[in-house]
């Protein structure tokens, strides 16, 4: 048994079965793929996917045992590997923070200074991705701390505490119709009826926005969706429609000519979340990035998220 055959298993399961993107995922081939596959199978004396001719189509009985074991087994590697760098680096080991495009760009900085300032010998590593890819990335064992307000809550493995809260505001170009007398709020149905431009599916707080129309039973039209708010407010400028954005995005000397209108009574607010693998080992320099990033997380907060979590999975 070896770490290319546990790989290969887990991979097959998360590409649905397609060997060709099994191999490209791995870097390697198809005919090397089945060949793990095969070789794992043979020294487990059981069949772990069912087959239609040579096409894999999914899991059997005991693969679906198996899977888990993979998973646990992959990621204690990776975790294995990871104090190995960190004891063996004379620069301080290796923190990986893994956290979407926003708060990448507009709630870590301050906190990646101040943590750099006092662990200049930890070399920090920041990946960014969509929600789902943080998650993934934290239950792989490919980052140590994951920060992002979509989809970490969802993952039963993964341990995630509330940071802060947000809202969200609306930005249109000096002299837009929707630019309202001081005093009056803006509504739903206004919103609805311009071309709208904010963030995908499942990235900083979409959901609330989809609720909130869904709820007044309104179906905006999206303009534009991005990933980045810095990518939404140039397209806003551009006139492309309205935009709506989180809050910490927005800087009045930095975003000018662009007017932003409040929007805190029409969506809900949102929590950042910061996320861990239930069962990782926490070393001092992760207790420490995440009481810079939050400072209500101290060790014995986290400590006792981490035991909470155990206890409801046990």
């Amino acid at each position: 048994m070896n770490l290319q055959q546990l790989r290969s298993v887990r991979e097959t399961a998360r590409q649905h079965y397609n060997l060709t993107d099994v191999a490209q995922a791995l870097h390697t081939t198809q005919p090397g793929v089945s060949r793990q596959i095969r070789e794992l199978e043979d020294e487990l004396g059981i069949t772990l996917f069912r087959r239609v001719g040579k096409r894999l189509v999914g899991l059997t009985a005991p693969g679906e045992r198996v899977l888990p074991i993979v998973e646990r087994l992959l990621q204690s590697t990776e975790q294995l590997r990871r104090v190995g760098i960190d004891y063996a680096s004379e620069r301080g080991g290796l923190l990986t923070v893994a956290s979407t495009h926003s708060q990448s760009r507009y709630a870590l900085p301050p906190a990646v200074r101040d943590f750099r300032i006092h662990h200049p010998d930890v070399q920090l590593q920041l990946r960014q991705g969509s929600p789902e890819q943080v998650a993934r990335w934290l239950l792989d064992g490919e980052a140590d701390i994951g920060i992002a307000t979509e989809a970490l809550a969802r993952h039963s493995a993964l341990a995630t505490l509330p940071c802060y809260r947000w809202t969200h505001l609306v930005l249109v170009p000096p002299g837009h119709p929707l630019e309202q007398p001081v005093g009056t709020p803006l509504t739903l149905q206004q919103l609805a009826a311009y071309p709208l431009v904010s963030y995908e599916a499942g990235f900083t707080g979409r959901s609330q926005i989809d609720a909130a129309f869904a709820a007044a039973g309104l179906v905006p039209h999206y303009a534009l969706v991005a990933m980045d708010a810095d990518v939404i407010k140039t397209y806003v400028s551009l006139g492309l429609g309205v935009g709506i954005v989180a809050a910490v995005a927005y800087q009045a000397e930095r975003d000018a000519p662009l007017v932003a209108l409040d929007a805190r009574h029409l969506f809900a607010a949102n929590v950042t979340r910061v996320a861990l693998r239930r069962q990782s080992l926490l070393r001092e320099v992760d207790y420490d990035f995440i009481r810079t990033f939050a400072p209500p997380l101290t060790r014995e907060v986290v400590q006792a998220a981490l035991r909470a979590e155990a206890s409801a999975a046990g």
